[in-house]
């Protein structure tokens, strides 16, 4: 008998006998109840990290428990493997992403090897296979055969350092996810994904997830975002034509209040004054290069110009003037909106700044109104009754909303509807590492879908990138091609596929992933739903909404028999660790990993500072912050392995926290689950 703990020993022996045996080979077996385990797959990076650990530990956890319950387990693992970091990589070591990538994945795999998770490698996938993404590209032409993919042209998110197009989520505060800089606005060529058609669904079906936290749902209804209101329109003459200028408003109670309009900077409207008044011209130029995000807007400063041109009022036929803002957006609403200063708060200091008319129609008795400051009662919806409004004064909010979409309706400029906040999902992206867009150009027969018989179309693996935008419009031996209607020289599509596509069905492909002539097949039926997927807050909106709308669409498709993909959803929290960093008087702040920092006790043990272990010179401290490469402070899972164990980092991984929680590292707490297995 062994009296020594000795991990590396054990641990190696156990791990080669469940390689040898197959031991967590999935088979489908009728005679025994399923449980799907499925943890969010990584992207091959190079290395995991401490959150990858913690999140394919509480996985493995219910796996195991669930396989001494009796239950047919399958818990696989992937790669989520195209995108953007290959690029900048392979640019970086002079290699092509393919090279990266795939050199990582190898890596990575031995990590997770290493850690003991009981894994199906048998049903292993990587999204950067062309066995895999030509189901991307084939469920693509389904989609375009639909009516569900299309092409058009439209304002986007433009990444200026990366040189691509970014979804609304992938915008934070005006700034690009992965680069952060600044985004731009820009009309380009692209194509979308038409998940608008299922918003009713995916908001609905959202009650029948019990097991998905609130807070998610709440985020992706809110993303979702159904409003009912009016949409009607302001009548106006211009070069002899009689035109309408159309506006969405959850108050329309409040129209009589309306003493100016605000159009997005790419309005017709603002285009035709701007060819007649170079200072709005100039205007209109610097609303373009404004941030595409709402919560940027809410924040910004509120500029804005008169285009000189007038609108009538659709109830009362006085004349409003309509200005340029930058405070509105062309793919929101109409890309136009009524202002009422009095009652809306962004209007009231628009109107404040430029010195526009405030007009109360709106009264909740017992509070003035006063121009001087705003106050949160003026858009009051629950005690203010319509004042100043003619016949509608003394009414509430719904009894106003329906007798003036009644009058807008009699008279043919406007009615209630329903208009939600989703917005289609454009996939193209203007880079090189992704899933090929099946599209064939054509200068006789237009742009042409490539034919079932010849997917994929495979993405050349030898390309080494070197920052000057997509290198596969000059791969010839990609480019030309003949075109599938006329048989003439043809080009093809070089945009690739947002990489959020991958990620959006690879749960179902896990049940099937070794048929070659489906999708997925008959084994679907046996293993999906999953039973339970664990990975992060953050993707609570990007990756879980567009996985539900996938499944619907692969339903509807009948590829598969069920409506939603996950059954329990768990969020566990971040890996947390303190920040060390010194910031020169000139020059970047620089950060230092926790390993390479010695902390500083007095006499009676309390803390009074840290230094750098290299020089003893001081550092300071950050707090406590999410384990990330950006501020050095992660731990490398690979040398707590070998010198604690995988046990120990299981252990300390399950009990240093509950798993919603943030767990904030310890290395006390790596030493005692240590000594705890060590008894």
């Amino acid at each position: 008998m062994q009296e020594k703990y000795a991990p590396a020993g054990i641990e190696q022996a156990a791990q080669q006998h469940w390689e040898n045996t197959a031991a967590f080979r999935a088979v489908e077996d009728r005679s025994k109840p399923k449980y799907y385990c499925l943890s969010m797959f990584p992207y091959p990076s190079g290395k995991l990290h401490m959150g990858h650990v913690r999140n394919y530990t509480i996985g493995d956890v219910l796996t195991r428990y669930h396989r001494m319950r009796g239950f047919n387990v399958l818990q696989p693992m992937g790669w989520d493997a195209f995108g953007l970091p290959a690029e900048n990589a392979a640019m970086a070591n002079g290699v092509p992403p393919a090279k990266w990538t795939y050199d990582n994945i190898a890596y990575m795999k031995k990590q997770l090897k290493s850690l003991g998770f009981a894994l199906d490698w048998a049903r292993e996938l990587a999204t950067c296979r062309p066995d895999y993404y030509k189901w991307n590209q084939w469920l693509f032409l389904r989609m375009l055969e639909k009516g569900l993919a299309y092409q058009k042209t439209g304002v986007v998110n433009w990444d200026p350092v990366d040189q691509t197009v970014l979804a609304n989520e992938q915008v934070i505060d005006g700034r690009g996810w992965r680069t952060g800089a600044v985004v731009e606005k820009r009309e380009i060529p692209m194509y979308y994904l038409a998940i608008t058609k299922y918003a009713e669904e995916l908001l609905a079906s959202l009650d029948a997830l019990p097991g998905w936290p609130e807070r998610v749902k709440t985020m992706q209804a809110n993303w979702i975002g159904k409003s009912f209101g009016v949409r009607f329109a302001f009548p106006y003459e211009l070069d002899g034509k009689q035109e309408k200028l159309w506006v969405f408003t959850t108050r329309a109670d409040t129209i009589m209040g309306v003493t100016f309009c605000a159009v997005a900077a790419e309005h017709p409207l603002a285009a035709r004054a701007a060819r007649d008044n170079p200072a709005l011209a100039a205007f209109v130029e610097e609303c373009k290069h404004g941030s595409v995000m709402e919560a940027d807007l809410a924040t910004m400063e509120k500029k804005g110009m008169p285009t000189g041109i007038f609108v009538s009022h659709p109830l009362t036929g006085e004349q409003v003037e309509v200005w340029v803002g930058n405070y509105v957006l062309l793919g929101y609403g109409e890309g136009a909106v009524m202002a009422v200063p009095a009652h809306d708060e962004r209007d009231f200091h628009f109107a404040k700044k430029y010195k526009l008319p405030i007009r109360q129609v709106i009264d909740v008795p017992g509070k003035p109104f006063s121009l001087d400051a705003w106050q949160e009662w003026y858009a009051d919806k629950e005690a203010g009754r319509c004042v100043n409004s003619g016949k509608y004064d003394g009414l509430g909010l719904q009894a106003a909303v329906d007798a003036i979409a009644a009058d807008l309706k009699a008279r043919g400029l406007g009615d209630k509807q329903v208009t939600w906040r989703l917005r289609d999902w454009g996939i193209s992206r203007q880079r090189y590492w992704g899933c090929p867009i099946p599209l064939i150009h054509c200068e006789k027969c237009g742009t042409v879908p490539v034919p079932d018989d010849q997917l994929p179309v495979v993405l050349p693996e030898d390309c080494v990138p070197d920052g000057s935008g997509n290198p596969l419009n000059k791969r010839a031996d990609f480019l030309d091609c003949a075109c599938p209607k006329c048989g003439a020289r043809a080009r093809r599509e070089t945009d690739t596929m947002d990489t959020f596509v991958d990620s959006s069905w690879y749960y179902s492909r896990y049940a099937s992933a070794d048929s070659g002539q489906a999708m997925v097949d008959e084994r679907v039926k046996y293993w999906l739903p999953v039973d339970q997927y664990i990975g992060g807050i953050e993707h609570a909106i990007l990756h879980l909404l567009y996985s539900r709308f996938w499944t619907k669409v692969m339903r509807d498709l009948g590829l598969v028999a069920f409506d939603e993909p996950f059954s329990r959803l768990l969020t566990q929290g971040m890996v947390l660790n303190e920040i060390f960093f010194r910031k020169p008087s000139s020059g970047r702040i620089s950060y230092y990993n926790p390993a390479d920092v010695e902390l500083k006790f007095d006499d009676k043990g309390n803390r009074v500072g840290a230094a750098l272990k290299s020089d003893g010179q001081p550092v300071e401290s950050g707090g406590i912050g999410t384990m990330s490469k950006s501020k050095n402070n992660g731990v490398d899972p690979q040398h707590l392995i070998e010198q604690y164990g995988a046990d120990t980092a299981r252990f300390f991984m399950m009990f240093a926290s509950p798993p919603e929680q943030t767990l904030e590292w310890s290395d006390s707490g790596v030493d005692g689950s240590y000594r705890f297995l060590k008894r």
